[in-house]
């Protein structure tokens, strides 16, 4: 029997772990769900305790695996005692706009600047500088705890490690989400903390994505990532060029780089380390972010337009958008290259004899054609493969992907494995714990299917749809 890694993927709605043996083979062993508390709208939080339990439950299954690597959700965050390592809070999640009116402010006062130059991130409530300092600005033993010197805060990753390897730590990849790493020192800006309130000796060390973060029990942890750069290695995603987008809870295109940021303010686009293995220079990526994938699918199937998932792979019909039926998936706001959080959700061209079955064929071509917004102003900016592997829940529905290859104008690929996060993070783990290198990785196996593109999308259409994002804007 060969020797394997874990990798425990802690995301958004809930956790899962996987084994990777160094001949290549690749398991899912287990997955749990955690609740989403949602104390008013717009707030997105979860019960840290409630993480680390299944976190432990996991580990629990490691068994003699030489390596654990571990994902996070990125931008979601918490706040704990460094003695007890208890939280003092729930966990902001990413989703999370409670801090909408603070960033306003740092707008007005002309800080977008800043951000950009700096951290390569505008200013949005997406990220975790402002959700930061909302602890100390809210929550009494959040501010005790600093004036005992007793406070940390970070991404989730950094407690996580603490509180189970004892090293309050976070990697590259993470840092670059919080709009308060530098992405050229790729050390904590002091102007960036400054600016948001964040005192930088309550925030965690940063190291490379394959790394040393301590041993959780007898075992070391050798990786750590954010899940949507976990993707792209998992992708298979190393050159220059190579693209995917996971059709998750949102939908996250990265495209990588190479070695230096690539940066363009008008774009929308946000520059990002890719990965940093030990001591080699960083991987850049370009990140575009659109906040609402499967989550408005879900949302859908709570209000009744459709039951099974399996009503929603295929429609009769010309396509929605060819019908002047569309829908913009702003239910949580416009991400990338719009960031604008006044967005709200729509559907534009409803009738008399609208449909459930049209509305839901709206909704999922919304999503594909608002990917398709991102991946063009990553294209007028870097040159982008032929070929752009999908995944995600999403990526299983038939109409769905075919759409998607339509709306790109490029082949799509559909890995064999739905879980790209755990693949990626526990070749990371590989590698960091020098059971492998980039260049000895095991094959990952080929995709399950290719689609080309079958009726590229007539550019009216886009305009249609865009004209429709217009309308969706300013209306918070």
């Amino acid at each position: 029997m060969s020797d394997f890694v874990l990798a425990i993927d802690q995301g958004t709605t809930g956790t899962k772990l996987h084994r990777l043996y160094t001949d290549g083979r690749f398991q899912t062993l287990d997955g749990f769900e955690h609740r989403q508390i949602l104390p008013q709208p717009g707030w997105v939080e979860h019960d840290p305790e409630e993480l680390i339990g299944h976190l432990n439950a996991c580990i629990g299954n490691a068994g003699s695996a030489k390596a654990i690597g571990i994902a996070n959700q990125g931008e979601t965050v918490v706040a704990w005692d460094a003695r007890t390592k208890r939280p003092v809070y729930n966990a902001i999640v990413w989703q999370d706009a409670r801090t909408n009116d603070v960033i306003e402010r740092l707008k007005q006062g002309g800080h977008e600047e800043t951000t950009l130059s700096r951290a390569g991130l505008p200013l949005d409530p997406y990220f975790s500088a402002s959700k930061l300092r909302w602890f100390l600005d809210h929550v009494d033993d959040a501010k005790l705890l600093h004036k005992q010197g007793r406070l940390r805060f970070g991404t989730s990753d950094s407690f996580f490690i603490d509180r189970l390897a004892n090293v309050f730590a976070t990697d590259v990849t993470t840092a670059s989400r919080t709009s308060l790493m530098n992405l050229e020192t790729l050390q904590w800006d002091p102007v960036l903390c400054d600016l948001f309130g964040v005192p930088v000796e309550c925030l965690p060390d940063i190291r490379a994505t394959a790394d040393a973060f301590g041993s959780i029990g007898k075992t070391p942890v050798t990786a750590n990532v954010v899940d949507q750069q976990a993707a792209l290695f998992g992708h298979g995603c190393r050159q220059a060029g190579d693209a995917k987008i996971t059709f998750g809870t949102g939908a996250f295109a990265l495209c990588v780089t190479g070695a230096k940021p690539l940066r363009d303010v008008a774009s929308g686009l946000l520059p990002t380390i890719a990965w940093r293995l030990g001591k080699a220079d960083p991987s850049y990526a370009l990140d575009g972010g659109v906040y609402n994938a499967a989550s408005a699918v879900n949302w859908a199937r709570s209000l009744g337009l459709f039951t099974d998932y399996a009503e929603i792979d295929s429609f009769a019909a010309a396509s929605a958008i060819s019908r002047d039926l569309a829908f913009v998936p702003a239910l949580s706001g416009l991400g990338c290259p719009y960031w604008d959080r006044s967005a709200a959700g729509l559907w534009l061209g409803l009738g008399l004899d609208t449909t459930k079955a049209d509305m839901m064929q709206a909704l999922l071509e919304g999503i594909a054609l608002r990917a398709g917004e991102v991946i063009q102003a990553m294209a007028r900016l870097a040159p982008i493969g032929n070929r752009i592997s999908i995944d995600g829940g999403l990526a299983k529905n038939i109409y769905f992907a075919s759409f998607v290859a339509d709306v790109l104008d490029r082949e799509i690929t559909i890995p064999a494995s739905t879980e790209l996060t755990g693949l990626g993070t526990a070749q990371l783990a590989l590698i960091g714990a020098g059971l492998a290198t980039l260049d000895t990785l095991p094959p990952s196996p080929a995709p399950k299917a290719r689609l080309s593109p079958q009726n590229k999308l007539p550019d009216e259409h886009r305009m249609k749809f865009r004209t429709a994002v217009g309308r969706s804007r300013n209306w918070r």
